[in-house]
């Protein structure tokens, strides 16, 4: 395998419960296909949700998500398994940044591109520093105790976004729980490829539920299909052009940091999950993810990162296929010119996608906890307790100092980590 650019994946045609597959081979087609809905559907949080708190249009976004996975998967010879879709570190600052109330169309949406391009251009320097002169600097300052309480700050300053989704009526707390028994059942009980598919397969049953209790029933309000039906096939993606503004570039470039945890903390997990060290491809992620984020700037989607939520189907369903991402990116793709599937997405309850939201932004809190548990962080080291305490606090307390919730919560866990290096360690350190 080492001596191409891209691996030769060894086909493994079962798909064996609770076997590995591992990021150089792939199942039988049928099934590969069938891991890249469950990725593209699993990624609704970034490349649907957020768009949506931010005032993007999602098909365009479903669409630069496609496009940003394909360059990343070839910048990094298709050595390391990711998705690339919104990160949830923008929101705070692009709605700064434009203004946006909140509900329907972002009309400043220009400003935040320009500082996402900004972002990206960052970032990929970012990335050619760590290709040239390696990561045990950026290592030194985000070690194991570091990433793994960022990557569980994410998960939980997440949470709130869930649970407000869902908590309306009393109506969507119950189906938002629905979906999540459903969510469960397939992974408790399925077998096989179901059980492995359990995020796409737990969203359809609940959706079902959803269906038969509203417009059957009566109870709740009704899912409106008629929005599909009037809904063109195709149709070509609304681009927006980039304003450059000084004070939206000044405010969004640092999140490259935070995309740097992020992405870092993404190739640790894999890593952990896998048994194989990706560390060597760092470098490349960093830059891959940064162009990426470039890209989608110029057309007018989001800033993107490679940490996200397909990294909790990865630890429940054990396949790190990177050929999967290839199959999600290009169905992205198509689903990008489709009208009717932009109408398809709107008549996804809410109850039903917050309930989906609080299964996979719980896996990727656990994944940070998992991170601390394979590097065995040494808790009984004072500083790496204080460093991981007041990480979570200040993320999921969303505690901010002009950076938002994530930033703060970053940049807090780094700058206490390295301040506190100064104290002798008390216990081996991970």
């Amino acid at each position: 395998m080492a001596d191409s650019y891209f691996p030769r994946w060894r086909a493994q045609p079962d798909a064996v419960e609770g076997r590995i597959v591992g990021t150089d081979e792939r199942l039988a087609w049928p099934q590969m296909f069938a891991m890249g809905i469950q990725h593209v559907v699993a990624m609704f949080g970034s490349t649907v949700l957020a768009p949506l708190l931010m005032g993007f249009d999602p098909n365009l976004c479903i669409f630069m998500s496609g496009i940003g996975t394909l360059l990343f998967f070839v910048l990094v010879g298709g050595r390391v398994p990711s998705y690339l879709g919104s990160s949830f570190a923008f929101i705070g600052l692009v709605i700064a940044v434009t203004g946006y109330g909140g509900h329907g169309p972002n009309m400043n949406i220009p400003l935040a591109l320009g500082g996402i391009i900004a972002c990206g251009v960052v970032y990929a320097i970012i990335g050619l520093i760590v290709s040239a002169v390696g990561t045990r600097w950026i290592e030194t300052l985000m070690p194991p105790v570091v990433t793994g309480a960022i990557v569980c700050v994410i998960g939980l300053n997440l949470a709130p976004i869930a649970v407000r989704g869902v908590s309306g009526s009393n109506f969507d707390s119950w189906m938002a729980l629905v979906t999540v028994l459903c969510v469960g059942a397939v992974a408790v009980f399925g077998r096989g490829m179901l059980q492995r598919l359990l995020i796409l397969v737990g969203l359809l049953m609940a959706y079902v539920i959803y269906a038969i209790v509203t417009n059957g029933l009566g109870m709740g309000k009704p899912i409106d299909f008629s929005i599909v039906v009037n809904a063109a096939w195709f149709g070509m993606p609304h681009f927006t052009a980039p304003v450059f503004d000084m004070r939206a570039m000044t405010l969004l470039a640092p999140i490259a940091v935070i995309l740097v945890a992020e992405n870092l903390g993404h190739i640790k997990a894999v890593s952990a999950m896998t048994g194989q060290n990706l560390d060597r491809y760092i470098g490349r992620a960093f830059l891959g993810d940064g162009l990426a984020t470039v890209v989608s700037g110029f057309a007018g989607g989001t800033g993107v990162t490679t940490y996200a939520e397909n990294i909790g189907v990865m630890a429940v369903t054990k396949i790190y296929s990177t050929l999967v991402f290839v199959i999600a990116a290009l169905i992205a793709l198509v689903l990008g010119f489709s009208p009717k599937f932009g109408a398809v997405i709107q008549t996804i309850p809410g109850p039903v996608l917050g309930g989906v939201s609080i299964v996979v932004f719980g896996l990727i809190a656990v994944t940070g906890a998992r991170i601390w548990v394979v590097n065995k962080v040494d808790f009984s080291d004072n500083r790496n307790l204080i460093v991981a305490a007041v990480t979570l606090v200040l993320g999921a307390g969303d505690f901010s100092l002009k950076l938002g919730g994530f930033g703060t919560a970053t940049f807090g866990a780094i700058i206490l980590y390295t301040l506190l290096r100064r104290k002798p360690a008390q216990g081996p350190v991970a």
